[in-house]
């Protein structure tokens, strides 16, 4: 019998180099290379004739789980049986995949900025990602209403790959017209259906739905009430997937466009120091436990840079002094760690107390979705239905639209591949007619409840009807009663649907 092997000399080098950079035994990340390989290369695993690597003795790889790891690999083979030197040995199953895994280590390790922390991450979320593809993918079939005349059931099929391009939504119309109400429906629903596999971080303006206590329980959602009771998000907008100089200057350059766009006191001086003090915040934590700044770290440098450059206190202090004071994000020496993901957390961010920085903070939290969003694979598709991981939910988006948020643009192009979604709710179509982007091309699914002062071009946009029938439909959107909703037609004979939406209250009374 078999009692050992050696790996290639690629293979060996790389597991000496994450050794060092990951803490982990050689060994261990030999299992991770393993496992990574089965799932992803399978029977194609290309044989490996290199034998001029370490010596990996059975008994330090194998351990207690032989039975285990044949099971596994008879599950991918489909095969049952397989000798002794089939399983462990230089010309073994085992050998060919812990050369071809450390491989696809060391790919891993490059995307994730050298880092070793980095790469533990981009690990974590593909063995819980993979993990939930049983679970996920289903169908999202969403009942909104009935037509207003035949009082014929609407279905919205979030979810279908086949139907729709993608699964972006806003829902428009002024206050009292019954919005909130036929969006929280709609979120309930997608959390019951998809077996609460699917998660959202809503953004509430107005500080109503906070107040829905039902909604809360049913949907199991995890509220933080800013500027209230002292609760702060225990997100911090600095956590990065690598810590390597260059990811930092991005990200550092990136925060100050970010506030800049959000305060237009901040000019070309005031993004210069905000980049600089973020970068020396970093530097300052470097080979700490936490690689991290927060915003106390940054406001110290910051100030301390002014005050040797011998300049007064200006906007970008008074913002950074807000966010610091203030205690809206998580900050060093907190009793709880700050959350790692995001994308697997269902919670509503209530802004409404804040006189001040509510667009910032949800820029904040949006640019840290989308850098997750980014590390993540491809969300699975099953029988046509793509599974959504998460949907970010902007209540008022109006006082969001307008800005040129760099993340949101991201998310709405990008997202369908990743399983991630944009729900907004506003006062008018008009609202998404925006130069610097075109959020109507993007929005899948249109919900218009009765609006004011709605342009012809706008409703032709969103619904994708003629120049005619929305020019028609100006007058019939200002008159709708409340909870009647015009959208786009499910048939290809129509242009628009007009229905009576379906609220949360009734649904779940």
């Amino acid at each position: 019998m078999a009692d050992r092997l050696y790996t290639s000399d690629e293979a060996d080098e790389v597991l000496s180099a994450l050794r060092f950079e990951t803490k982990l035994e050689k060994a261990v990340l030999a299992r991770i290379a393993f496992a990574l390989s089965l799932v992803k290369q399978g029977v194609g695993v290309p044989v490996s004739l290199s034998f001029g690597g370490a010596e990996m003795k059975r008994p330090t790889f194998v351990g207690e789980d032989e039975v285990f790891l044949r099971a596994l690999i008879a599950h991918i083979y489909g095969q049952r049986e397989f000798s002794e030197d089939e399983f462990f040995s230089n010309r073994s199953i085992v050998k060919n995949h812990i050369d071809s895994g450390t491989a696809l280590l060391a790919q891993m390790f490059q995307e994730a900025g050298r880092s070793g922390e980095g790469l533990i991450r981009r690990l974590v979320d593909e063995v819980e990602f993979s993990g939930c593809r049983e679970q996920l993918g289903g169908r999202l079939d969403i009942f909104i209403g009935r037509t207003l005349l035949q009082r014929a059931e609407l279905v919205m099929e979030l979810n279908n790959t086949v139907k729709h391009a993608n699964s972006h939504l806003a829902i428009m119309g002024k206050p009292g017209v019954g919005k909130t109400q036929f969006l929280l429906k709609i979120l309930a629903d997608i959390r019951i259906q998809s077996n609460y596999q699917t998660n959202f971080i809503y953004f509430d303006y107005k500080g109503d739905v906070i107040e829905n206590q039902r909604f809360l329980e049913l949907a199991r959602v995890q509220p933080f009430r800013l500027l209230q009771g002292g609760q702060s998000l225990p997100i911090n907008p600095f956590i990065l997937p690598a810590y390597d100089e260059q990811t930092i200057n991005v990200s550092a350059r990136e925060k100050a466009e970010s506030f800049a766009s959000i305060n237009s006191k901040l000019g070309v001086v005031q993004k210069g120091a905000l980049t600089e003090a973020i970068r020396a915040a970093y530097a300052k934590r470097a080979g700490s436990a936490s690689s991290f700044p927060d915003f106390p770290d940054v406001l110290e440098v910051a100030m301390a840079s002014y005050e040797q450059d011998g300049k007064r206190d200006d906007s970008l202090i008074e913002v950074l002094r807000d966010l610091s004071d203030f205690d809206l994000f998580w900050r060093h020496g907190n009793e709880t760690a700050p959350l790692d993901r995001l994308a697997n957390r269902t919670m509503l961010i209530d802004v409404h107390a804040m006189p001040v920085l509510k667009e910032l903070v949800a820029y904040l939290v949006i640019e840290r979705l989308y850098k997750e969003m980014a590390t993540l694979p491809d969300s699975p598709v099953t029988e046509d239905r793509r599974t959504i991981r998460t949907i970010l939910v902007i209540d008022e988006a109006h006082n969001y639209l307008g800005q040129k948020n760099i993340f949101l643009q991201r998310i709405i192009r990008e997202g369908r591949s990743k399983g991630v979604v944009v729900f907004f709710a506003s006062q008018s179509p008009n609202d998404y007619q925006q130069k610097f982007f075109n959020f109507q091309e993007l929005l899948e699914f249109a919900y218009i409840f009765q609006c004011d002062g709605v342009s012809a071009g706008s409703v032709q946009d969103i619904l994708g009807c003629s120049a005619k029938a929305a020019k028609d439909l100006q007058t019939e959107i200002a008159r709708l009663e409340p909870w009647q909703v015009i959208t786009r037609s499910q048939a290809k004979t129509e242009q628009f649907d007009k229905f009576v939406a379906e609220a949360f209250y009734k649904s779940y009374a």
